[in-house]
C-alpha cells in the first residue's frame, strides 16, 4: 500500500563551483553541495545534496543530484538515498522530482521506494515537499 506524506525543507548552505563554459557563450557546467534540514513526515535534521548543474542561460537549466537523508519517515528510523531531477525556466521556479535509489534504505526503512516533488522559487528558503511511498 502506498502511502502519502508531505512537510518541507530548509536549505542552509549553497556552495556552487562553475567547472566549464561553452566558448561560443552557451551552456555553463557547475556543481553544488546544499546542506538541508526536512521536517514534516521526513525527519532529517542535517542532509547534504550534491548537485550536477548545466546553465543553458543566465535563466534557465537543468540538474541532477544525490541526497543521503537519515532520520525518520512517518516515524520509522533509518536512512535512504534520493536521486533528484530538477530544471527551471523563466519563472526562476525549480520544479523537481525525487526518486529513492533502489536498495539505499537502511532500519526500519529497509526496502522502502517511493517518489516525490517540490518546487523551490528563488529567494524562498522554506520548501514544501510530497512524498508517496511503500514499505
Amino acid at each position: 500500500m502506498t502511502t502519502h506524506t508531505t512537510g518541507h525543507f530548509t536549505y542552509a548552505d549553497w556552495k556552487e563551483t562553475a567547472l566549464e563554459e561553452a566558448e561560443d557563450g552557451g551552456a555553463k557546467l557547475a556543481q553544488a553541495v546544499v546542506t538541508n534540514a526536512f521536517s514534516g513526515g521526513i525527519e532529517a535534521p542535517r542532509t547534504t545534496c550534491n548537485y550536477a548543474i548545466t546553465y543553458l542561460s543566465d535563466k534557465t537549466g537543468v540538474c541532477c543530484g544525490y541526497e543521503l537523508l537519515t532520520g525518520t519517515l512517518d516515524g520509522r528510523a533509518g536512512s535512504f538515498v534520493v536521486l533528484q531531477h530538477g530544471s527551471w525556466g523563466e519563472d526562476a521556479t525549480v520544479h523537481c522530482t525525487f526518486e529513492v535509489v533502489p536498495g539505499s534504505g537502511t532500519g526500519e526503512l529497509a526496502g522502502l521506494t517511493g517518489s516525490g516533488t517540490f518546487a523551490a522559487v528563488r529567494g524562498e528558503t522554506e520548501i514544501p515537499y510530497s512524498f508517496d511511498y511503500t514499505l
